[in-house]
């Protein structure tokens, strides 16, 4: 019980998180590209209607198409909010240490 109550704080607090959104989006992106240079294109040797090959080659150009540019927001999202908060870090503690 004590266990599901320490994983239930965790996953709460990550989620809340102002870098969850982000770091999100960037797993996903890397996880498309990860899967599609392991082989997920595959699914397209296989015999299926045309419409169903059509499909699967228009999501996979949407996708191709998206999610980099969706994996460059990504990236510059978190690395605004990590200068941001390093920079109010950093301020924070000066002025602590002059006062």
């Amino acid at each position: 019980m004590k266990t599901l109550m320490i994983l239930q704080s965790t996953v709460k607090t990550t989620v809340s998180s102002e870098y969850f959104p982000a770091a999100a989006v960037l797993a996903g992106v890397v996880l498309f590209w990860g899967i599609g240079l392991l082989g997920g294109l595959s699914l397209l040797s296989n015999h299926q209607t045309l419409l169903t090959t059509l499909s699967w080659l228009l999501f996979v150009y949407v996708a191709a198409v998206l999610t980099p540019l969706a994996g460059l927001v990504a990236v510059v999202d978190l690395s605004r909010r990590l200068l941001r908060n390093r920079a109010s870090g950093d301020a924070g503690s000066a002025g602590t240490a002059s006062a």
